[in-house]
C-alpha cells in the first residue's frame, strides 16, 4: 500500500486549501538569547520587511534596518527580471508560512497574477500534478522538501533549469529540475533540567541506548521520514531497524508535529527530541527562559541537511516566467525573509542565518545527495514493520 508522506509544519492552524481549491490570487547549542531575534522575526512582516508605517512598498530595506544588521549582500529583486503575466503554484508549503511573501513580489509587479494552491501536503501536491497530467494548471511546483521535489523529477514531470537560476546557490542544492531556496538541518534538543549539552552524544545511533530519557518525536513528518530515509542510506537499512526498535524499546512518545516535540520538552513532558532546528528558536520566542537547548550530531543522519525549493513544471505555460518566480524565491528580501520569519538557513550566498545558528558551511553534515531523499515509501514501510504508528 502507498503512504503519503505528510508535510512539515509548526502546529500553527494553517488556512490550507485543498488542491483542487479556488486558486488564490493575489554546533552545538542554540543559546535563549537568540530568542530575542526570533521573537522579532514572529511579530509580523512589516516590522520586518518596511519598518511600522503602512507602507505597501515591498521589502524596501535592503542596504538598511533588517537587512543591514542581518548582513544580507544577496541579489535584491530590483536586479532580477520584472514578472509580468499568470502564473499558477501548488505549494506543498503551508499557507501561514509563505503567503506574506508571495503577496509581496505580486505587489512589486502591476502586471503580474501569482495564483497559490495550498495543498495538504508536499507529496499531495505531487500526486496531484501527476494525476492531473498533461492538463494540470500548475506552473511551479513549491515544495516542503527534497524528496518531494525528487518525486515529481522521477515522473518526469518537471523541466530542466537553466543553468543561470542554478548558480544562484551551491550544487549540492540544486539538480537540473529543481532547485532549493531555504534548508533546515536535523537536531537532537534537550531538556535543560535534565541534561547538559556534554551529556548527549554526538553519535546519533547512540542516543536512544546511552540517554536514560523520555524521548520524544513525530514520525508522521516528513522531515522525520527523510532524517530516517538518511540513516538507511548511510547506516543500512538493519541498523536502522535496530535504531528504530531502540527508540521504541525507550517508550519514545509520538505527537502530531515538530512544533509539538519541543514544547514538550519545554514543558518537562519528554527530556529529548529529534527535529528540525528551527522549532526550538520558536519556543523561545515565546519564552526565553524555557528549558530547552539543541545539541547537533557529527556527520550522521542526525545532522541531514534538507531543503524546501521549487521546480518548473512540464506544463509551464511560461517556463521563462517560472524560473523567474522562483528567482525571486533566492533573491536577498527572500532569502532574509526565510531566515528571519521562518527561522531556516537561507541558500543564496551572502544571506546569513538569524539566532545563534553556525553558517552552512560550518555544519557537520552528512554526504547524503539530496536526490537520494526522495525513497521515502520505504522507509514509512521500514517504520511501520518496526511497529512505529505512522
Amino acid at each position: 500500500m502507498t503512504r503519503t508522506p505528510r508535510d512539515d509544519a509548526s502546529d500553527e492552524t494553517s488556512r490550507t486549501d485543498g488542491p483542487n481549491a479556488t486558486p488564490r490570487t493575489g554546533r552545538r547549542t542554540f543559546l535563549a538569547t537568540s530568542a530575542a531575534i526570533g521573537a522579532a522575526g514572529l511579530s509580523g512582516c512589516i516590522d520586518v520587511f518596511g519598518g511600522d508605517d503602512d507602507s505597501s512598498e515591498p521589502f524596501n530595506w535592503i542596504g538598511s534596518g533588517p537587512g543591514q544588521s542581518l548582513g544580507q549582500d544577496g541579489t535584491p529583486m530590483a536586479e532580477m527580471p520584472d514578472l509580468e503575466g499568470e502564473l499558477t503554484i501548488y505549494s506543498g508549503r503551508h499557507e501561514f508560512l509563505v503567503d506574506a511573501l508571495v503577496d509581496s513580489i505580486d505587489s512589486r509587479y502591476d502586471d503580474f497574477t501569482p495564483n497559490v494552491r495550498y495543498g495538504e501536503g508536499s507529496q499531495a501536491m505531487v500526486n496531484q500534478i501527476i494525476t492531473e497530467g498533461s492538463g494540470t494548471q500548475a506552473d511551479v511546483f513549491y515544495s516542503v522538501n527534497a524528496g518531494a521535489l525528487v518525486s515529481l523529477a522521477e515522473a518526469g514531470r518537471t523541466r530542466a533549469l537553466s543553468s543561470d537560476l542554478r548558480d544562484l546557490v551551491s550544487p549540492e542544492f540544486s539538480t537540473e529540475n529543481w532547485i532549493g531556496t531555504s534548508g533546515r538541518v536535523r537536531t537532537v534538543p534537550y531538556n535543560t533540567n535534565e541534561y547538559d549539552e556534554s551529556d548527549i552524544p554526538d553519535d546519533i545511533m547512540a542516543i536512544p541506548t546511552a540517554l536514560d530519557a523520555d524521548f520524544g518525536w513525530s514520525p508522521v513528518y516528513g522531515s522525520c521520514q527523510a532524517f530516517v530515509t538518511a540513516m538507511r542510506i548511510l547506516e543500512g537499512d538493519e541498523a536502522t531497524r535496530q535504531w528504530l526498535q531502540e527508540l521504541l524499546d525507550a517508550g519514545v512518545t509520538s505527537y502530531p508535529n515538530e512544533q509539538a516535540v519541543n514544547q514538550a520538552i519545554a514543558d518537562g513532558e519528554i527530556d529529548v527530541g529529534f527535529t528540525n532546528h528551527y522549532y526550538i528558536q520558536r519556543v523561545l520566542a515565546g519564552d526565553p527562559d524555557a528549558p530547552i537547548a539543541t545539541a547537533f550530531t557529527a556527520g550522521d543522519a542526525g545532522a541531514t541537511f534538507n531543503v524546501a525549493g521549487a521546480a518548473v513544471t512540464d506544463q509551464a505555460d511560461d517556463a521563462e516566467l517560472a524560473e523567474n518566480f522562483v528567482r525571486h524565491l533566492l533573491s536577498a528580501e527572500a532569502q532574509a525573509y526565510f531566515a528571519v520569519e521562518t527561522q531556516e538557513y537561507p541558500l543564496a550566498p551572502g544571506v546569513d542565518p538569524v539566532g545563534d545558528l553556525p553558517p552552512i558551511d560550518e555544519l557537520n553534515v552528512p554526504d547524503v545527495d539530496l536526490a537520494e531523499l526522495g525513497d521515502v515509501e520505504g522507509t514509512i514501510e521500514l517504520m511501520e514493520d518496526v511497529g512505529v504508528d505512522i
